[in-house]
């Protein structure tokens, strides 16, 4: 043996290090990728789908990190905890009251939407949640003339007489229901076919605001990507004119890209906004095995504030209802 050969025991150790290391690497490439798809909202395809289960990849990003500390791999570990760092960035706020709540004076306007899943949802769970909570306006996607029929029987049309209903048969029809009368009301079929009931709510005491239910295009399917962006642009602004309040299933988490850029004309998103962002409504609620995402949701603009959330299951859906204490300032 020449004093250049390594010892026979010391290659095996050799191979292993660059083994682990190459495998440490090889662990943050999809988490890379998939940060920048996040980042900058690549919506191609099964992306879309993808991109709502981030929260549990942000989770699974600090596997890679910890095992690259303890490996002392010191260039991997510098990366991947760069990635995590990254992914907590996108993800932890929602856990977080993020003190932004807006007007905590005014008058107090809660809010509910549930998607019934073809008018299917138990309605006496629905009524008794209305009534339970109060709810002032209810917004209803997937609705459908023997939901309509259902609710009127369990009672819903004695605690809000006030409605603007187009309901359908299958996913696409839209209910909105108020305690308040409306100053306008009408409906409007988005891109992706789906009715979005609206009005102009008389709130007592502090003036019309602006609500609708909303029910864009899922991205089920490659060839439903694009309209799916599409509605979710085609989403009433909050700049300018009455208060808004938008609520329903959005088909998106807070991880894509077009629900960001509607957010970013001047909402909140109100279980974002007190910390409440990661409880899921969709997902495994009818017997499905698929981890809960965040796709139904109220978003309130920067005039009206936020002060509570609560999401609850509701029998034979497979979305769970969100209700948001929200204030409206004082008329």
């Amino acid at each position: 043996m020449t004093i250049t050969d390594a010892p026979p025991a010391a290659r095996p150790v050799g191979r292993r290090r660059i083994v682990l290391t190459g495998l440490l690497w090889l662990s943050l490439i999809p988490a890379v990728i998939w940060f920048l798809a996040r980042a900058f909202g690549w919506d191609a395809g099964l992306w879309v789908q993808l991109l709502a289960f981030t929260p549990y990849v942000a989770i699974w990003t600090l596997i890679p990190a910890l095992g690259a500390l303890i490996a002392r791999r010191w260039a991997a570990a510098a990366v991947a905890v760069l990635i995590a760092f990254g992914f907590a960035m996108a993800v932890v706020p929602r856990v977080v009251a993020d003190g932004d709540e807006g007007p905590s004076t005014g008058v107090e306007l809660r809010v509910m939407t549930a998607n019934i899943l073809f008018g299917g949802a138990d309605a006496s769970e629905i009524v008794r949640l209305v009534r339970d909570n109060g709810i002032d306006v209810l917004a209803l996607q997937e609705f459908t003339v023997p939901a309509q029929q259902a609710l009127k029987a369990a009672g819903l049309e004695q605690l809000l007489p006030f409605n603007q209903l187009a309901p359908e048969p299958g996913a696409s029809g839209s209910g909105l229901y108020s305690r308040y009368d409306f100053a306008e009301q009408a409906s409007r079929r988005n891109d992706g076919g789906f009715q979005q009931a609206h009005a102009a709510v008389q709130v007592p005491g502090a003036g019309t605001v602006y609500v609708e239910s909303v029910h864009p295009l899922a991205p089920a399917a490659m060839d439903m990507v694009s309209g799916w962006s599409a509605d979710l642009a085609d989403q009433v602004p909050a700049a300018g004119g009455l208060p808004k309040v938008l609520m329903g299933d959005f088909n998106s988490t807070l991880d894509h890209k077009p629900l960001r850029d509607l957010i970013d004309t001047g909402y909140r998103d109100a279980a974002d906004t007190v910390g409440k962002g990661w409880i899921g409504t969709w997902g495994p609620y009818d017997g499905d095995p698929i981890p809960p995402v965040t796709i139904d949701h109220v978003l309130a603009d920067d005039r009206i504030g936020v002060k509570d959330v609560q999401v609850h299951s509701v029998k034979d859906s497979d979305h769970r209802a969100v209700i948001a204490w929200l204030t409206v300032p004082a008329a």
